[in-house]
């Protein structure tokens, strides 16, 4: 049996020999040695007892300047590099007692077939591997005896990346694990079959000064690299396009719709078939408030002209601004009795559209709308490669955003223009 002295950081002690859970999720900022414990507990557990495991990253070339690098490191600190063997081509370290680490990368997927008998997975930086990589690394991960684990992570990102749907909630499919602000409080909890682990850079002991220095300087020049680097917490990576956006219980949508003074109603449809989608999206809007009421939407893709038709048949008498980059289409709708009118494209007409949605003091969604809230809660601007804000360009293509600005089409939130005859809600 080998006798290890090491000095570690108290918040990662338990973590380093609980190996009670199937999954051990970590997340953490910048410099909170998590990564550094995850290492020397595959390195303890191995020398332990004899097993294979497998370390995984997206991209197989990075592991070289960092898991394997890292336990490299660790055991020569550890005074074991005569015992374990690093070997850098093809990389993999061997115990006396015949356990293994091996190194894989998701770019190259084909290899993990030949892989048998991993008791053992480490995803690092499991946020940049994809949702599909990760199902595919449960199913490798067996052996006939012994109990299996993976341990996951990560540095924390959006809110929309599986990691965080997976392992805390998923408000779109109403899946719940864990809040994660309470994980940020108690710093580690068990649920289920799953130990989860919190870090920052106030974990670390051994940490500089002048370091955490740094990362508090982030708060004022970048408040979303602040808010993941040096609070280590999911967030919305970017600036958001509708920071006014707000989700309630249909029931009080309705009811605040109800009681608006000449609602101005208003409806905008997006087209699209394949890849992109139908999205039909219905609003109220308190002129007075300056509030906008998104109360009821259809979201569809793989639907011909006349099944989408068919499916919004009970709204032929309200007029519908549509995409008029698809007179075809508008025209088709004519034709069955719809009140459909192409609204307005020019040049600049997105960031225009853009403008006028973000005038809106509130936007207030019914939770019966899950792709507009999916869609527009967490939209984010996207940003050039000298780090600007492109207005008109966002981080995922928001179909239901289409659908408002055609729908938005002849209103406009300082004055009131040309919005018609005013409906009452159906």
């Amino acid at each position: 049996m080998v006798q290890i002295e090491k000095e570690v950081n108290p918040h990662f002690e338990d973590f380093l020999f609980d190996w009670n859970q199937k999954f051990q999720f970590l997340v953490g900022g910048y410099g909170s040695s998590k990564s550094y414990h995850v290492a020397l507990k595959l390195i303890l557990k191995l020398l332990s007892e004899k097993r294979t495991a497998l370390v995984v990253r997206e991209v197989y070339d990075t592991h070289r300047d960092s898991t394997f690098s890292l336990l490299e490191e660790i055991i020569n600190d550890l005074g074991l590099d005569h015992k374990i063997r690093c070997v850098s081509s093809p990389m993999q370290i061997r115990f006396p007692n015949g356990s293994k680490i091996i190194f894989k990368g998701m770019d190259k997927p084909a290899k993990l077939k030949s892989i048998n008998n991993v008791s053992i997975v480490w995803i690092e930086e499991c946020s940049e591997v994809k949702y599909d990589g990760f199902k595919e690394l449960i199913g490798r991960l067996r052996h006939p005896t012994l109990k299996l684990h993976m341990i996951l992570s990560t540095n924390p990102v959006s809110k929309g990346n599986w990691s965080y749907k997976h392992f805390f909630k998923d408000e779109m499919n109403k899946f719940f694990v864990l809040d994660d602000e309470d994980l940020y409080k108690t710093k580690t909890i068990v649920v289920g079959n799953t130990y989860y682990h919190h870090s920052t850079a106030d974990d670390n002991l051994f940490l500089p000064e002048s370091y955490i220095e740094q990362l508090d300087e982030l708060k004022i020049h970048d408040p979303d690299l602040h808010r993941i680097a040096r609070k280590g917490r999911f967030g919305v990576n970017g600036k958001l396009v509708l920071p006014q956006f707000e989700v309630h219980s249909h029931d009080k949508v309705m009811d605040a719709i109800r009681a608006i003074d000449g609602p101005v109603m208003k409806n905008g449809m997006d087209f699209g078939f394949v890849d992109s989608y139908n999205a039909l999206i219905r609003m109220a809007i308190d002129h007075k408030e300056k509030y906008l009421y998104i109360y009821w939407q259809y979201y569809k893709n793989d639907m011909t002209d006349d099944k989408t038709a068919e499916a919004l048949k009970d709204l032929k008498d309200v007029l519908i601004k549509a995409d008029s980059a698809e007179p075809k289409t508008i025209r088709f709708f004519r034709q069955l009795g719809f009140r459909m009118k192409a609204a307005k494209k020019f040049a600049g007409s997105r960031l225009q559209y853009t403008k006028k949605v973000k005038r809106f003091k509130k936007i207030i969604c019914s939770d019966e709308c899950p792709d507009v809230m999916r869609e527009l809660k967490d939209l984010t601007f996207k940003v050039s490669k000298d780090g600007e804000i492109i207005e008109d360009e966002f981080n995922i293509d928001p179909h239901t955003f289409s659908a408002i600005w055609y729908g938005l089409d002849d209103y406009e939130v300082a004055t009131l223009k040309g919005h018609g005859v005013t409906r009452k809600v159906r």
